[in-house]
């Protein structure tokens, strides 16, 4: 059964077509990526699919609710998750303080802190400077927070924009190192990233984006060996 479900999504900015009727789904225990090149309309699509832009025409499911029926504030505490773009995290708090932002909605201390401590297992680094202000944290350590703070949010589906953007190469494989441990158990994702290659490989599905529209999709090792792909987005 589909976690998400999207039927001809449409969304328009003005006059603007940015999103022209897309189809795609996300199976309970997915991990499935969606790229295409800046402009695409991969990030609009996320926004959209969180509540932070209103679709003109289609009809989004998630978890058997029809977009619409769950209020875009609420849908954190319905698991409906997203790591957006430039990580969004809150400058003037210290790293733990952040982490306590993503479970704002939940009672259960004890847990809480059980889970802020699984996220300080798997970034040591975010350990060391947990009294720290976020904003003076490197951009690996502030991507580091904000995938800490989602997982304390304890998401059905996480959305992940653009996780990759701007790191070093050794921060980006620790990135995707933890994204596949989060898949592993069990947290259904979609992942938007520029890394074409990285991101298939550790996907089991892929979408490719192009001009608001999905032009292709299937298995992501088959999208790895097609050739269209490989020019267009692998650099081969």
């Amino acid at each position: 059964m589909s976690l998400l479900e999207v039927k001809n999504l449409q969304v328009a900015y003005g006059g603007i077509q940015a999103v022209k009727g897309i189809d795609f789904h996300i199976d309970q225990g997915e991990l499935v990526t969606l790229i295409g090149a800046n402009g695409a309309g991969k990030t609009t699509t996320l926004k959209t699919l969180i509540g932070m832009v209103k679709p003109s025409g289609g009809s989004i499911t998630y978890d058997g609710k029809l977009n619409g029926t769950i209020p875009s504030y609420d849908y954190v505490r319905h698991g409906l998750v997203m790591v957006p773009e430039g990580r969004g995290i809150f400058s003037k708090l210290t790293v733990e303080e952040n982490l306590q932002m993503g479970a704002y909605y939940r009672n259960d201390k004890a847990a809480i802190q059980s889970e802020i401590e699984r996220v300080y297992e798997l970034f040591p680094r975010l350990k060391e400077r947990y009294k720290q202000l976020a904003g003076t944290l490197s951009g690996g350590e502030q991507q580091m927070v904000a995938m800490g703070r989602a997982m304390l949010s304890k998401p059905k589906l996480l959305l992940l924009d653009e996780p990759s953007m701007g790191l070093a190469p050794i921060i980006v494989e620790k990135i995707f190192e933890i994204i596949q441990m989060i898949a592993k158990e069990g947290v259904t994702m979609l992942l938007v990233e520029q890394n074409a290659k990285l991101a298939l490989e550790v996907s089991q599905r892929g979408y490719v984006m192009e001009s608001g529209r999905i032009t292709m999709g299937g298995p992501a090792r088959e999208l790895l060996d097609d050739e269209r792909v490989r020019n267009a987005y692998l650099g081969e």
